[in-house]
């Protein structure tokens, strides 16, 4: 999971990319990129590190131009290498640099006819490199000099055509502009909105709604599944379905975890939907497991937060804050190794006694993924002086690995596995716990755009949006992922990349 911003301007646009990116750094913590376009020359910072420690005051004086594109990069497989760090650039045709959020599932089929059929290489194991390649060769298939709108949807239609899996993506071509356009099911979020300045309108792309509003962009429409957007460097707008059979099925993980409260995505409200969660869980558990003596409700801050209390409010049981977040340490879902995903949690969160001693509590978390957290919460939660821990998590158990961008594609590490609910409340140490029905998480997102009909759930029932996944596909993942990265993720920083990165 990565976060992309673009921004077309009348004036420079480096300090609006930085504020952008610096609001979507809870889409990765890894890597960080900027490019502009001045004077017919692409302007270029990337590197490992936080935002704030990728730009200085140097990079972003060197990031000249009205017109330019970033990206913050989360690795997959626990791979940090700095050769993966986004935008991507391309010579050929006219120049073209590229940013990409999501993950190419016929990553190999592309990568053979890229190379034998396109005669294109590419440099790096990085799906979003392959994907600005294939974009450049159907670009270069018109002979015009100058690309027209239609030739872009044109070329973009045909990348939707080839190629199979999520993508939110946006791209600068030099003397043209900037290209936004997001796979025919919509996997991946992808916003769009302007701001009328005294030289004339400027647009800005995004992966989520809040980082329009935090360089006071007003919000115009998310880009819809298949469709592409063309903005013109003098400031017009093209747009076109180039998608031959689009269907909306957004990945609902992005409202149970990875995106911002204050984010509206596919015109549903994060924090809505989350609130919605939390009804949802607390009537289950008013429901079915009214013999709970629960005497207090702790969200497992932050994400759980909106979740907790409306569950406590469903159960009319007070709401506590019973952990203190340490916020100078990374999301341990997205950090590059198991080892320090154990590290970090001890140091990310510490229990408040008084909220603990002699209570039976109810800890809310958003999802149960590996269980490595959440055994290690339960402890605290218990050391702290709880008599009982019931244990809640506003999504269903995740049993199956996601091949659409986000670091889980290993069913051997995901904890409901195989496994049934008894077996996993054993191996945490809770009391109890309690997951919501997929049906209820369905419905408590939806009821926010009925206009959905289908969400990407694979993570829960193993259906896959794009059906081009089979076990051989899976198994193929696993083996490069344990052959290739297990034993360099948590010695070396630039460990090896796996079989296919995903290259948001």
């Amino acid at each position: 999971m990565c976060g992309i911003v673009g921004i077309v301007g009348q004036t420079p646009v480096s300090q609006s990319l930085y504020d952008g990116l610096t609001v979507l750094q809870h889409r990765g913590q890894d890597a960080a990129g900027i490019v502009t376009i001045s004077e017919n020359t692409f302007r270029l910072r990337k590197a490992n590190g936080l935002v704030k420690d990728v730009f200085h005051t140097r990079h972003m004086r060197r990031l000249q131009g009205n017109v330019g594109i970033g990206h913050i990069r989360y690795p997959t497989a626990g791979t940090s290498s700095s050769s993966e760090a986004q935008p991507f650039y391309a010579n050929s045709p006219f120049g073209i640099a590229l940013a990409h959020n999501g993950n190419l599932t016929n990553f190999e089929e592309l990568k053979s006819w890229l190379f034998n059929t396109a005669r294109r290489h590419v440099n790096t194991t990085s799906d979003s490199e392959l994907l600005l390649n294939i974009l450049g060769h159907e670009l270069a298939q018109s002979e015009a000099l100058n690309l027209t709108p239609e030739d872009i949807f044109k070329a973009v239609g045909k990348v939707h055509d080839r190629v199979r899996g999520a993508y939110a993506t946006v791209a600068l071509i030099i003397g043209h502009g900037m290209v936004a356009f997001r796979d025919p099911n919509g996997i991946r979020p992808l916003v769009f909105g302007k701001r009328e300045t005294v030289n004339g309108t400027e647009y800005m792309v995004a992966s989520e709604s809040v980082a329009l509003d935090a360089c006071d962009f007003e919000f115009v429409r998310d880009v819809a599944p298949g469709e592409v957007i063309y903005f013109t460097e003098d400031g017009k707008i093209y747009s076109q379905q180039c998608a031959q059979s689009p269907n909306y099925s957004p990945c609902i993980f992005e409202f149970v975890y990875f995106a911002r409260p204050d984010s509206t995505i596919d015109k549903m409200s994060v924090y809505g939907t989350r609130v919605e969660m939390g009804k949802k869980l607390g009537e289950k558990i008013a429901r079915d497991w009214e013999d709970l003596d629960i005497d207090v409700v702790i969200p497992i801050p932050e994400t759980s937060c909106d979740i907790a209390l409306q569950i406590a409010h469903e159960l009319d049981i007070p709401y506590r804050q019973g952990f203190v977040k340490n916020r100078y340490i990374g999301r341990t879902f997205i950090m590059p190794g198991q080892e320090m995903r154990k590290k970090s949690v001890r140091r990310k969160l510490n229990a408040i006694s008084a909220e603990f001693i002699g209570k039976n509590v109810l800890l809310v978390d958003d999802s149960v993924v590996r269980g490595t957290t959440s055994e290690q919460i339960i402890e605290m939660a218990r050391a702290a002086g709880a008599k009982k821990v019931y244990f809640a998590s506003a999504a269903p158990e995740i049993r199956f690995p996601n091949v659409y961008g986000i670091d889980m594609p290993s069913a051997n590490e995901l904890i409901a596995h195989g496994r049934e609910v008894e077996d996993i409340c054993e191996i945490i140490g809770a009391d109890e716990l309690i997951f919501q029905d997929i049906e209820d998480l369905v419905e408590a997102v939806r009821s926010h755009n009925p206009e959905i009909k289908t969400f990407e759930t694979s993570v829960f029932n193993g259906r896959y949006i794009t059906n081009d996944i089979d076990q051989s596909y899976l198994e193929k993942l696993d083996a490069a992922r344990n052959n290739e990265t297990k034993e360099s993720t948590d010695k070396n920083a630039d460990s090896i990349i796996d079989m296919h990165n995903e290259g948001a």
